[in-house]
């Protein structure tokens, strides 16, 4: 004659795989340390085409920064390099190219002081910050010079 699992058994049988099937999804995940940009290697740079007076024809405009992004090629490419530099081995796919000061805010595009390999998924928490920070600058709550200190300040301090 058979016997029937209790509640118990059943009850452990299921939080059994539970973790198995937890553990083996951690395992097929690489999670990247957060990092925080370097002062003397990506110090931020301003793209002298953005000043307080130009933000309604730069930064404030829909679709502006679409017009200064740099290529992909050229961002991997520099991405590669300065991993190198912060000493970080993860995948490339693990981090983004960021820039110290964010094109939405009036970043340098292409100057390498102004970017550095920002790991996921930090780089998506701190796009959504870049723009809260761009509305408040482009709704006058802010002023630029202010968003681009905090935006510094945050990215050297907590990454």
């Amino acid at each position: 004659m058979r016997r029937r699992a209790t509640g118990v058994e059943l009850l452990l049988a299921v939080l059994f795989v539970l973790l198995v099937v937890g553990a083996a999804t951690r395992l097929g995940r690489h999670e990247t340390a957060r990092i925080v940009a370097d002062p003397v290697r990506t110090p931020g740079v301003l793209n002298p085409d953005v000043t307080q007076e130009t933000i309604g024809s730069t930064i404030c405009r829909r679709g502006w920064t679409r017009t200064i992004r740099p290529p992909v090629e050229y961002t991997n490419a520099l991405k590669l390099r300065q991993m190198k530099e912060y000493g970080e081995t993860g995948p490339p796919s693990a981090y983004q190219e960021d820039h110290l000061i964010s094109l939405e805010l009036g970043g340098h595009p292409t100057d390498p002081r102004n970017l550095w390999p920002e790991p996921y998924p930090r780089a998506r928490e701190v796009d959504a910050i870049e723009n809260e920070l761009n509305a408040e600058v482009c709704d006058g709550t802010l002023t630029l010079a202010e968003a681009q200190q905090r935006e510094s300040a945050l990215k050297h301090r907590d990454g």
